[in-house]
């Protein structure tokens, strides 16, 4: 490869590393061109997966400031480079690697940190993130319905207890009553004020009109 090739090769690669997600180095040999299609197309777009060669990697690795165990280029190598959702590129990585044993897994780049083959199989193993998604949304909507339910609920019963009709205490008697009392007082009152000064004149009046006995000489 001519030497402005290995540079334009290079630094292709070096963008792909940095703007990467993760990163998955595999060893390809024996699979057919259609099987590496079909790899591909399993990947969806959101992957690139290239062949490449060792010694460039490692120089675009370095470049990137991407720590790879020399050992994970050993042999013809191919990379993902996945710019999607991990999870979803492991799944497809593991799926088509029970289909297709050619297809080995060496290890990778997470986050960032070096992963191994069986950390790439936990990560296979997660839910998506379109899956969480969903439950999560599943269970904000389950959360929202009963909330609906009870205001519902509240609604009801205050408009239930607006619509009652109101008791209405009579004060008519109580009133009457109250009326009552001081009249019979004053009228006992009154009564005895008036036997009290028609009795009073009398007796004056009787012994104002008695004679005067003139006493015997």
């Amino acid at each position: 490869m001519a030497r402005p090739d290995k540079a334009a090769a290079v630094a292709e690669l070096t963008e792909d590393f940095r703007t990467a997600n993760a990163t998955v180095l595999t060893e390809y040999r024996g699979l057919s061109v259609t099987s590496m299609k079909e790899l591909r197309r399993a990947l969806g777009s959101d992957t690139k997966y290239s062949v490449v060669k060792n010694t460039l990697t490692k120089i675009a690795a370095k470049d990137a400031g991407v720590d790879i165990d020399p050992s994970l280029l050993a042999g013809p190598s191919a990379v993902a480079f996945i710019k999607g959702d991990p999870i979803d590129a492991a799944k497809s990585l593991k799926n088509f690697s029970k289909e297709n044993p050619f297809l080995v897994i060496k290890g990778g780049i997470f986050e960032g940190k070096s992963v191994t083959v069986a950390e790439i199989m936990k990560l296979a193993d997660l839910e998506s993130r379109e899956v969480l998604l969903a439950k999560l949304a599943g269970a904000m909507k389950g959360s929202l319905a009963k909330a609906i339910r009870t205001i519902d609920a509240l609604r009801a019963k205050k408009e239930a207890l607006e619509g009652a009709p109101t008791p209405v205490v009579s004060e008519a008697p109580t009133e009457a009553k109250v009326a009552e009392v001081p009249a019979s007082v004053e009228a006992v009152s009154e009564a005895a004020t008036e036997t009290n000064e028609a009795e009073v004149p009398a007796v004056a009046e009787t012994e104002a009109s008695a004679p005067l006995e003139t006493p015997e000489a």
